[in-house]
């Protein structure tokens, strides 16, 4: 049983609880105060670098988002099991953990070879996917700032695919796609937290994605947004160091070969 269960459906908390996680964790960076020890880039920095104001971030992802809504209502209504009473069969706990990390690695394959397409392609890149590395200093609301085709085939086909392919039900796709969602922010926000669970786990992180928005790393450390297997199985990983700017806070540095 969860807490929205009798009031909001699985299928509508799948589909709009990962749009209200992206805002509220995205919002809580965007209000934290300046932090520049933990500061990837200087807010100078970001100011100058970046062609596209919060405006038009803000306005992008939203019509990500509304398209990503719409295809996951129409996948929920299509693949919902319900038993003879209209109750949702709901499988163990067990399977749910084993449905979630099929759910990861199918999403990290996928995006890994459209994001790594859509950079070789130059045609591709000139005229779709340019439009997220608008923002060379990735910040958190600007996540899912993407043309609406790239948002379209390397995010919601890529977690619609990984949906359907792991068996999930409505209910365990909420925790999956706020998961994701909550990753997705953090690799974005432009800050290397003391503490930080992501860092900890995941050694594709924030510093590891600002390498990729690095024109040394542009065509580099394409994974996203969980793993770095593909980029270390196909020769596209690249290593970095961490390093103090002499302004204050610190750098992700590429190493090269």
């Amino acid at each position: 049983m969860v807490f929205w269960e009798g009031y909001v459906s699985d299928e509508a908390m799948g589909t709009f609880a990962p749009i209200v996680v992206y805002w509220l964790y995205a919002g809580f960076y965007q209000l934290l105060p300046p932090l520049d020890n933990y500061r990837l880039h200087s807010k100078k920095e970001e100011a100058l670098k970046n062609s596209v104001p919060l405006s038009f971030v803000v306005k992008g992802v939203l019509l990500q988002q509304l398209v990503q809504a719409t295809v996951a209502q129409g996948l929920f209504l299509l693949t919902s099991k319900a038993n003879a009473s209209g109750i949702m069969i709901q499988p163990s706990i067990p399977v749910q953990i084993v449905q979630i990390v099929v759910a990861m690695f199918v999403m990290d394959t996928w995006q890994y070879f459209v994001h790594r397409y859509m950079h070789q392609n130059k045609f591709l890149y000139r005229h779709v996917y340019a439009q997220h590395h608008r923002l060379v200093v990735p910040y958190a609301v600007g996540a899912l700032y993407n043309h609406p085709l790239e948002g379209l085939f390397l995010d919601t086909l890529g977690g619609a695919i990984s949906f359907l392919v792991s068996g999930m039900t409505a209910r365990t796709a909420v925790i999956f796609f706020c998961f994701a969602i909550i990753k997705t922010v953090d690799d974005h926000c432009g800050l290397w937290l003391p503490g930080n669970i992501f860092h900890i786990i995941f050694q594709n992180n924030s510093a590891y994605h600002d390498i990729h928005h690095q024109l040394p790393g542009l065509k580099y450390n394409y994974s996203q947004p969980f793993f770095p297997i593909w980029d270390k199985l196909l020769g596209t990983y690249m290593p970095y160091n961490l390093v103090k700017r002499h302004e204050g806070g610190l750098e992700a540095r590429a190493m090269k070969d």
